[in-house]
């Protein structure tokens, strides 16, 4: 069996690539924009806001997937009695 924290190392390497094309996307909406070209800028726009979105869903799977192995810390003085 595979370590979990390398699983987890290429499923956020993933993400980082997803936001970097995103990052991509959104150097092309300004090249666009800046050649008046306000049609492509906007093709541009739309598919960077998809990979935002696709990354997003990714890291919200993260946060679920760790928030159901958490433990949370209760010190003594925050339980009442």
């Amino acid at each position: 069996m595979a370590d979990p924290r390398d699983e987890a190392a290429i499923r956020f390497e993933a993400i980082a690539d997803e936001l970097e094309r995103a990052a991509a996307h959104c150097r092309s909406v300004a090249a666009h924009f800046r050649e008046r070209a306000v049609p492509r800028a906007a093709a541009h726009a739309f598919a960077a806001r998809g990979h935002l979105v696709t990354a997003c869903a990714a890291l919200d799977a993260e946060a679920t997937d760790f928030a159901s192995r958490a433990v949370p810390y209760v010190p003594d003085q925050w339980v009442d009695g």
